[in-house]
């Protein structure tokens, strides 16, 4: 059950905003993603709107291939955790959101940087988790290829694991400061980890105090049935695409059974789909944006970007573009529920692959809307009412034109709905998004467990 009727919002941090096409707009900042001063402007953007956070995506490699590398922005980019401390300085309220890989990281060099943002910012750290989604990726790190997809995952639980029991061998009140008597901390309140397993061998403890959350709030985005399931486990928002209302439905209501079948309560869990949204005053000056967005793309990124969401064996470059999409691809290791979304999409609505390319560039698989601010407000108020989502992930085509349309003409328009609030009700991320604050797992009903 919700316990209010207010939905979440967080903004997706694109460099130049989300369209492909996008870095080449008269108002967009080419060199957005390596400009600190262009980042603060749209978090704090974003928190004068009172979004609950700031999401910033990553990945471990230059992803696109020779040919698409010289017509996209989305290669050249602060690391999320150094650009997110950053800003921890330069905002009061937001909360940030960094993503990680668990297959390319160790469990204690994450735990001790989480660990460091959530104390910088004062509580409002949170991680994405992910497993990676290329070969490129794995090249940087000594592999020919990624770990098998269910391997990644089988990684990721016991990683999660640990840095969670990391960010517990303190208690919250072990560092006790105290010159007169001489005592830094009280060791009594010390735990060591000495995790053995399957993927890992740490001993522990963390050299930094719990973090104020407890444990930074955990996020993840992976919709195939492993990451659903993982999900259900473990993270407390979720980042989904889904373009599709009775899908989105489905997804909800299958994640939240999942959680609930584990113990966990339905509004400790928050699905939040991302939305790209391109206001216009009316209809048609919207799709204008739209269309002169797509007259800056090159098909070059058109197809270098489709061949990457979709995991295709298929050289789009010599396909016929006029040509169906199939039903069926061969199956990818990377991307597996995004891929299973295009194609699906292309079945059922019969596209070619011009037109499903042309789909990637604009949205990725995100529900897109292109209309007034009362048509996007309605989609957004109808997706949240039918339990399709607790709140979004709102995904700007363009910055900071499109997030300042959205902010000055859609926000309104949900608060007046009363579907969005008017001011931060708590200090940490947790508390915004109404989650609970983690236990030490080393205690039990207030007794010292040492193992």
């Amino acid at each position: 059950m919700r316990r209010n009727n207010e939905m979440k919002l967080g903004l997706f941090l694109a460099w130049v905003g989300y369209h492909q096409g996008a870095w080449r707009d008269p108002s967009a900042p080419a060199n957005g993603g390596v400009d600190i001063d262009q980042c603060a402007r749209l978090a704090t953007l974003a928190e004068g709107a009172k979004f609950h956070f700031v999401f910033l995506a990553d990945q471990q490699a230059v992803i696109y291939d020779h040919a698409a590398i010289a017509r996209v922005a989305d290669n050249d980019g602060f690391e999320p955790i150094t650009l997110l401390s950053a800003l921890s300085s330069r905002t009061q309220d937001i909360g940030l959101v960094a993503t990680a890989t668990t297959t390319y990281y160790q469990p204690y060099h994450l735990a001790r940087m989480f660990a460091s943002l959530d104390h910088l910012s004062r509580g409002r750290a949170a991680w994405n988790i992910v497993t990676s989604f290329s070969n490129l990726e794995a090249q940087n790190f000594g592999e020919k290829e990624l770990p098998h997809h269910d391997a990644r995952y089988a990684r990721a639980r016991e990683f999660v694991e640990v840095v969670k029991a990391l960010w517990d061998t303190w208690q919250d009140d072990a560092f006790i400061r105290d010159k007169q008597s001489g005592i830094y901390a009280d060791t009594a309140k010390l735990h060591l980890l000495n995790h053995r397993g399957n993927h890992f061998s740490v001993r522990g403890p963390l050299n930094i105090a719990r973090p104020p959350q407890g444990y930074p709030v955990l996020v993840q985005a992976g919709a195939s049935d492993a990451g659903i399931a993982f999900a259900a486990e473990v993270a407390e928002a979720v980042f989904t695409a889904e373009p599709s209302l009775e899908n989105g439905k489905r997804y909800y209501a299958a994640l939240k059974e999942k959680a609930r079948a584990l113990g966990r309560e339905d509004d400790q869990v928050l699905v939040m789909p991302g939305i790209v949204p391109i206001v216009g005053k009316t209809k048609q000056e919207a799709s204008e944006k739209l269309q002169r967005l797509q007259s800056y793309t090159h098909i070059d990124a058109l197809t270098g970007a489709a061949q990457l969401w979709l995991g295709s064996v298929l050289d789009l470059r010599s396909t016929d573009l006029d040509s169906l999409v199939p039903e069926a691809l061969p199956q990818t290791n990377f991307i597996k529920s995004r891929q299973k979304l295009l194609l699906d999409l292309a079945a059922r609505q019969k596209l070619t692959w011009r037109q499903l390319i042309r789909l990637v560039s604009d949205s990725r698989g995100h529900l897109m809307v292109v209309g007034t601010p009362d048509e996007i407000a309605n989609t957004m108020v109808d997706v949240f009412d039918q339990r399709a989502a607790d709140g979004f992930n709102v995904i700007p085509a363009t910055v900071p034109g499109g997030l300042k349309d959205f902010v000055e003409l859609v926000v309104p328009e949900l608060c007046r709905r009363g579907k969005f609030r008017s001011k931060y009700c708590g200090q940490t991320l947790r508390e915004n998004l109404g989650l609970k604050q983690p236990l030490n797992q080393f205690m039990q009903a207030g007794v010292n467990i040492r193992p």
